[in-house]
């Protein structure tokens, strides 16, 4: 098989994983795709909740023997709830197995490409890399630093205000664009916003509109937990699942009325700003989560930003001036010389509607 026809192949096995997104945390999203004679026999990928893997799925689906396996993923080499994917792989007959990324959990780490290889496979890695990783950024960062990755959505004016004086802020962008917000919702295990936001704004975080049964867990970061329960999180909070990262000292008796509810209470240092971001990360990291989406207000962003944990940042610029008596999209961050500014890169840019969004990631300073 050809260097092209290899990538072509595991592009389209990292384009399976990106279903996975979401769905399967603690796990990586992976996708696989089985190839005879330049055929494809059978597609697969992780499914919701991590099982079963992507191999599994497709080789259930085909009589693979002779054939090429493509996995965006090194494939496991440890016994957990179902046996280790590289062996599963040698059984079914495969010949040769290409893949993206080595995992890097410590279960793992080179042990399913040696695996395959004792038993006399082909094995070729480290095609489509970058894209592999790219998609599994979240369970990557996780691994190496035990937090999520962070994308960091705003949605202002064209001055950059999040709403009027008076707080008004629905709608400032368009329909079109809060339906893009939906599905990056979907795309990501949890969402966050700040004690200000769910007091202010009532919302409700779930995936609306899309004909989609997934929903992200919904995190609020309220160290005191002064968030009345009769808003739209604390109804439904048995029906999709509601976190609360909240300080120490949060008082009993609004603990237990969360609890009543059927939140779950998190932990969390705290400084003279709130809870720690990092500290809290690291919380939600424990927890499993691997990719969060961070919804504000604009003192969670800042806080967010100044500790330098936003690894994207979205962007919806809508077509409208508010004024500098409007409410900034944003939080004081403290800098004084322009050197100190979080600097992004610009990767993609698109109209959706009547606004524009533009995707930036980190730049390390």
């Amino acid at each position: 098989m050809s260097p092209e026809r290899d990538s072509h192949f595991m592009r389209h096995a990292i384009g399976l994983a990106a279903r996975g997104l979401g769905r399967v945390w603690p796990n990586p999203a992976v996708g696989c795709v089985l190839v005879r004679d330049g055929r494809v026999l059978a597609r697969g990928w992780t499914q919701p909740g991590g099982r079963p893997h992507a191999e599994a799925v497709a080789l259930a689906k085909c009589d693979a023997r002779g054939a090429t396996a493509y996995v965006s993923l090194e494939p496991c080499a440890h016994h957990g709830l179902t046996p280790p994917c590289a062996k599963t792989l040698v059984d079914s007959g495969v010949v040769r197995v290409v893949t993206a990324l080595t995992d890097p959990d410590s279960r793992v780490a080179g042990r399913g490409h040696a695996m395959l290889r004792a038993a006399g496979l082909d094995v070729v890695e480290n095609v489509e890399a970058q894209a592999a990783r790219t998609l599994n950024a979240g369970f990557l960062m996780r691994l190496a630093q035990g937090r999520p990755w962070v994308t960091l959505k705003l949605a202002l004016t064209l001055d950059g205000r999040i709403a009027t004086v008076t707080g008004e802020s629905r709608w400032i962008t368009s329909p079109e664009a809060r339906r893009m917000v939906h599905a990056l919702r979907a795309r990501h295990d949890a969402v966050l916003v700040g004690a200000g936001t769910a007091r202010a704004d009532n919302p409700d975080l779930r995936v609306r509109d899309l004909g989609m049964m997934h929903q992200p867990v919904r995190i609020v970061a309220a160290p005191r937990l002064d968030i009345d329960t009769q808003g739209r999180l604390g109804q439904s909070a048995r029906e999709v699942p509601v976190w609360l990262v909240h300080a120490s000292n949060a008082p009993e008796d609004a603990r237990q009325r969360w609890r009543d509810a059927g939140a779950e209470l998190l932990d969390c240092g705290t400084n003279s700003d709130g809870l720690v971001p990092d500290q809290m990360l690291q919380v939600l990291g424990q927890r499993g989560i691997t990719r969060l989406f961070c919804e504000g207000g604009g003192h969670l962003g800042a806080s967010l930003l100044r500790a330098e944990l936003v690894d994207e940042l979205i962007v919806f610029s809508a077509g409208k001036v508010i004024g500098s008596e409007g409410r900034p999209g944003l939080a004081q961050l403290g800098l004084t010389q322009l050197v100190d500014a979080p600097h992004f890169k610009l990767t993609a840019l698109q109209q959706i509607g009547d606004d524009i969004a533009h995707i930036w990631s980190r730049q390390p300073q």
